[in-house]
């Protein structure tokens, strides 16, 4: 019984589960022809590898200019082309005359410090001015009105009777009301006492008419400082072109001698009563006046067109209208400032290759305001103002007297200078 019982039992079978293969997830399936599209257009355009590209830095110098290189979009694009710039701040006769040891690149705002700095060069000097930017005065509806009404200022015409954003400053005469030397106006009696004030103050010439403000305050620019910014020492020449019957200081005259040192002394002596000395640099002098208390702070402020171009363009990209309250002052003569961008290492000259080159950095930097030289067909200012009319600004209408005031040469400037602003003497202990 027990053998044919065990011989009845059958053995277990081993049954196989047949295992079925993963499909790919639809999510997937999806995104492989975008991905390879993407890698085949980094192939294309040899940008596969640019995450493994090692980031260059380059040290540089810079005052007022420091903004286009601190712009996020200029950060970006470069970053982008394997280049982060560290800016360090000093106005740009400061670059000029202080040690350039461990720097790659500096950027002066005007001739005079280039100049400077290319004295001090032991290697062949790579350079570009990749733009330009007239020198202007920043300053307050109302106060430009009252500039009008004492006939120094002019309004340009704004389309559709909007009001401006622009006004033309006779030079000659907006001088006689900074000089501290009461012009015998019938306003000059400021505190109503019957005795002229010694200088001529904005109640003086009527800023106070209407009844709805006041300022007792003397009429005056405020400036960056003379011994370090570029701005500065531009604002000086203007001053001294005019003072010197719009001629440049110091040059030969054709019906006598050279003038010589004494002579330029007598012109910095007549001239310095005309500026309100600063210790900012010029870009801080512009973030005090687009401040909300900038009216408080300054009536008149020296600035470049570029910083009032980027901050009306900002504006109405933000509110959908231009800064009406804000409005600049064009001085006939003008100034331009022409910004250099100089390579002192290897590494620097390939920035200066770059903003040479680089159509985006172009672009850019006429985003940003300045009349970029290097535009093509079109000249700076029509792709400048194309870009305004886009955004919504008013264009500014060019002076019909066109005379520019030029910058003395360089040993009488720095005489200037020094003489105005009781600078301290150059650090030459290194080039």
């Amino acid at each position: 019984m027990t053998g044919a019982g065990a011989s009845s039992m059958q053995e277990p079978r081993l049954v196989t589960r047949r295992v079925r293969r993963r499909r790919v997830p639809r999510h997937v399936a999806l995104a492989t022809p975008l991905a390879l599209a993407g890698l085949i257009s980094l192939l294309v355009t040899g940008n596969a590898l640019r995450p493994f590209e090692r980031i260059v830095t380059l040290e540089a110098r810079m005052g007022s200019k420091s903004d286009y290189f601190k712009d996020p979009e200029v950060q970006r694009l470069l970053l982008g082309r394997g280049i982060r710039v560290d800016i360090h701040r000093l106005g740009s006769r400061g670059n000029a005359t202080t040690p350039l040891t461990g720097l790659d690149v500096v950027f002066p705002s005007g001739q005079p410090a280039t100049k400077l700095i290319f004295q001090r060069q032991n290697r062949s000097v790579r350079s570009v001015r990749p733009f330009v930017s007239p020198l202007v005065l920043g300053t307050f509806r109302d106060y430009a009105e009252t500039l009008v009404k004492a006939g120094v200022a002019t309004a340009q015409q704004a389309q559709g009777g909007a009001p401006t954003l622009y006004y033309d400053l006779d030079m000659p005469a907006f001088m006689t009301l900074l000089d501290g030397v009461h012009d015998g106006s019938t306003h000059a009696d400021q505190d109503r006492d019957g005795v002229p004030e010694g200088a001529d103050t904005w109640n003086g010439i009527g800023y106070d008419n209407s009844g709805e403000h006041s300022n007792s305050g003397r009429v005056l620019v405020r400036t960056s400082n003379v011994c370090e910014s570029n701005a500065a020492g531009t604002y000086l020449s203007l001053l001294a072109f005019v003072a010197n019957g719009n001629s440049t200081p110091g040059t030969q005259s054709t019906d006598g001698p050279k003038p010589g040192r004494d002579a330029v002394t007598a012109l910095a002596e007549k001239i310095k009563p005309l500026i309100n000395l600063q210790g900012m640099w010029a870009d801080e002098q512009a973030d005090s006046y687009f401040s909300d208390l900038g009216e408080s702070i300054a009536p008149v402020s020296l600035i470049y067109e570029h910083q009032f171009l980027a901050h009306q363009v900002a504006h109405h990209k933000q509110h959908d209208e231009q800064d009406a309250g804000r409005v600049l002052l064009y001085p006939s003569p003008y100034a331009l400032t022409e910004p250099q961008l100089i390579s002192l290492t290897d590494k620097g000259d390939r920035l200066v290759k770059l903003i040479e080159q680089d159509q985006e950095l172009h672009d850019r930097a006429m985003e940003l305001g300045f009349r970029v030289r290097f535009s093509g067909k079109a000249s700076a200012s029509e792709r400048l103002n194309s870009y305004l009319r886009d955004n919504g600004i008013q264009i500014p209408i060019p002076n019909s007297d066109q005379t520019k005031s030029y910058e003395p040469d360089l040993s009488v400037l720095e005489q200037i200078i020094n003489d105005v602003g009781n600078c301290p003497p150059p650090d030459t202990e290194a080039p």
